[in-house]
């Protein structure tokens, strides 16, 4: 998902520029004073509720907000991310936001602010409020704003700024200008995230081939499990030894010895910007598992692409294999081939679901040559980064 905070005080033009970024990127609008005044007129049980405060001359609390808010976003699901507006405006609100964001599996891609100089500021509102007879906007009330602004949200800027997504972007100029910045910061931010794909299909849908492209073309780490555990069989590795029974029968091999497998790689592999993941997870446990190592890098999976082949298709490719220097032990047994695709279905059954859950799981069609399913892959994770992850 794209998630976007964008900043600027009153007169910035965030307005203007919201409706452009929410056509392009085709993202789901928060601005939490229009959410607030939509509640009251229509007369919702939360809306009742703010409208009660607000005349006792209180502040709508932060858990209303959020209700309001998470109401908005589940009614609009068909998005590409969110556009939030007006919203973190207070260090605690910044930290809320972590939160929900984090409960939708996501987070904020970037929190862009609009830098107009404040004289500006104050011309373009006077002029405002000439041309709409907004009789409220004097001189004195436009100035408090503005430092109302700055003493509210320079806590709220420094947050970001630790986590390295804030951006300011000029706006002076005219409306395509100031758009055309706000793109180049997004696009740009893009770029930094971490990109972590796990490659699912049913042995012989071709996971491995397309997985060590897939990786290479993209410049992210290639994690196959079981290629690493074969290599660790080869060389006679205390790893190996403990895993072998378990692959001479194509089974799973217990979750301690390939976490630890999967923790060197990850390690060893410190310069990439996200990794592919082949054979890891296979079940519900190992899903949980990747969570929390990729947690630990401060990262999450990003999609899972689930090759479609045909089971007969892919008992023919592995009873072929069977016969190239690139044999399995199990691939020569026809009933441990039946085997080994009847556990994928109930094993794997419930991590499809997970992923699906969270918005993750795309389909690819694994039929065709290898070209053309790895330019299928790569369109599907292209399109993923231009969403934001």
């Amino acid at each position: 998902m794209l998630n976007i905070a964008l900043f600027g005080p009153p007169g910035a033009g965030k307005g203007t520029q919201s409706k452009k970024l929410i056509e392009k990127y085709n993202l789901t609008y928060v601005a939490t004073g229009d959410l607030l005044r939509k509640e009251i007129a229509e007369g919702t049980a939360l809306g009742i509720e703010a409208k009660n405060l607000i005349e006792k001359g209180r502040l709508v609390p932060d858990d209303m907000i959020l209700q309001i808010i998470e109401k908005h976003i589940n009614t609009n699901t068909n998005s590409n991310g969110i556009l939030f507006d007006g919203f973190p405006r207070t260090y605690i609100q910044a930290y809320i936001l972590e939160g929900l964001l984090m409960r939708m599996h996501t987070s904020l891609t970037c929190l862009l602010s609009l830098e107009v100089p404040r004289e500006e500021l104050i011309e373009r509102m006077l002029k405002r409020a000439e041309m709409e007879n907004r009789s409220d906007d004097t001189l004195e009330v436009i100035e408090y704003r503005l430092l109302e602004y700055e003493t509210k949200t320079t806590p709220v800027i420094e947050f970001y700024k630790e986590r390295n997504i804030y951006y300011t972007i000029n706006g002076v100029g005219k409306v395509d200008e100031v758009f055309e910045r706000l793109c180049q910061a997004i696009d740009n931010s893009l770029t930094k995230q971490w990109m972590n794909v796990v490659l699912l299909g049913p042995p012989g849908s071709g996971k491995g081939t397309q997985g060590e492209i897939i990786a290479k073309r993209h410049a992210l780490g290639y994690i196959p499990t079981g290629t690493l555990l074969r290599r660790e069989i080869k060389e006679g590795t205390d790893i190996g030894h403990r895993a072998k029974p378990y692959m001479e029968k194509g089974e799973i091999v217990p979750d301690e010895i390939a976490v630890k497998l999967i923790e060197r790689e990850l390690h060893l592999t410190s310069k990439v910007r996200g990794f592919v993941f082949k054979g890891f997870p296979r079940t519900m446990v190992q899903a949980y598992i990747l969570d929390g190592m990729l947690k630990k890098l401060n990262s999450s999976v990003t999609i899972a692409i689930e090759l479609k082949v045909p089971t007969l298709e892919c008992f023919k490719r592995l009873t072929m294999r069977a016969k190239t220097d690139k044999a399995r032990t199990y691939d020569k047994d026809p009933e441990l081939i039946i085997h080994r695709l009847e556990e994928f279905e109930q094993k794997t059954s419930l991590v499809k679901q997970y992923y699906k859950n969270q918005n993750k799981l795309i389909k690819v069609d694994g039929t065709g040559d290898v070209a053309e399913v790895s330019d299928r892959i790569s369109e599907v994770i292209d399109k993923v980064a231009r969403m934001g992850r």
